[in-house]
This record gives structure tokens, sequence and C-alpha cells, in this order.
């Protein structure tokens, strides 16, 4: 299916109006998101016994950042960070305030205006209070990363609702 062009583009969504030069905005978004989300729980999923998994995970988490729908240079800038964090999760859930970072970086690759970054204070907080009470027992590193994931999530919506009001 070709690209729309320009100008037919949604109005709501700043990438999507950029011009790509291969694939189309939905495609590319969905599978970057799954690849950049996969890739870091991967990550945070291996341990010395299944280093292959740390392998794929960052190979899958630096792909997912390199065909987001956004302007070459947001990219770029996204995926050391990013990268550095997740495997900064390896050391258990106290460490997952961490995932800050990528969301920030997520918000950037987005287009997402200055005053959307507002929004990460509530990932702070998950972050903290998930940290606190989930402590180095890494056996609960799945609940936190789920907990924290999903505020990022709801985060990121609300970091959208504040791009479309501007």
């Amino acid at each position: 299916m070709p690209a729309r062009p320009a100008t037919e583009r949604p109005r709501g969504e700043p990438t999507a109006r950029l011009p790509l030069r291969w694939g189309d905005h939905g495609t590319r978004l969905w599978a970057a998101s799954w690849l950049v989300v996969g890739g870091g729980v991967s990550i945070a999923g291996s341990n010395t016994e299944a280093l292959w998994v740390l392998a794929m995970g960052t190979a899958a988490h630096v792909a997912g950042w390199c065909i987001l729908p956004s302007a070459g240079w947001r990219r770029v800038v996204a995926v050391a960070p990013s990268t550095l964090a997740m495997w900064l999760l390896l050391a258990g859930p106290r460490f997952v305030i961490v995932l800050v970072a990528p969301y920030l970086l997520w918000l950037l690759v987005r287009h997402r205006p200055p005053l959307a970054a507002i929004t990460a204070v509530p990932v702070v907080a998950a972050a903290l209070i998930v940290g606190n009470a989930f402590g180095q027992d890494y056996a609960r590193m799945l609940p936190a990363l789920a907990i924290v994931g999903a505020t990022m999530a709801a985060c990121a919506w609300a970091a959208r609702l504040i791009g479309r009001n501007r």
C-alpha cells in the first residue's frame, strides 16, 4: 500500500507527517514498539547462563529504536542511553528507576513538546515505589517491569494528549 502524501496524513501525530524512505508510519511504529519493549524485557531477563538472550535482546532493542518513524538525529540520540539503561536493569528491581531515561527518550523520538516531560513524574514515582518494595529480589523483576511499564504506557498516552493540545 503506497504511503499517503504528507498533506493527507493525520494532524495529531507529528511523526505521521514525516516523509519516510521505506514502509508506512503505522507498521514501523508497531514493529518498533514491539522491538524496543521486547528487547528491553529480554535484556532484563537474561543472565550469565543465557547470554544469547542478552545479545538478542540488545539487537532487538537497538533495531526498534532505529526503525521508529522520527527525525534521524532523534533516533541516533536515543539508542545508546536507552540500551545502557536496559543493561542497568540486570542489577534487579531496585534499578527500575533507570526506565525514566528511555521514557524521556521516547518522548523525544515521538516529537512530543517539552511540556510533555512533566509526564515523567508518575514514572519516577512508580519506579521509586516499586524499587523500594521489591528491592534486590530478582525473582520479582517481571512484576516490577510490568508495573513501571504500564505506568510508562499511560504517561505516554498523556504526553500524546499534551502534544495534540499544543
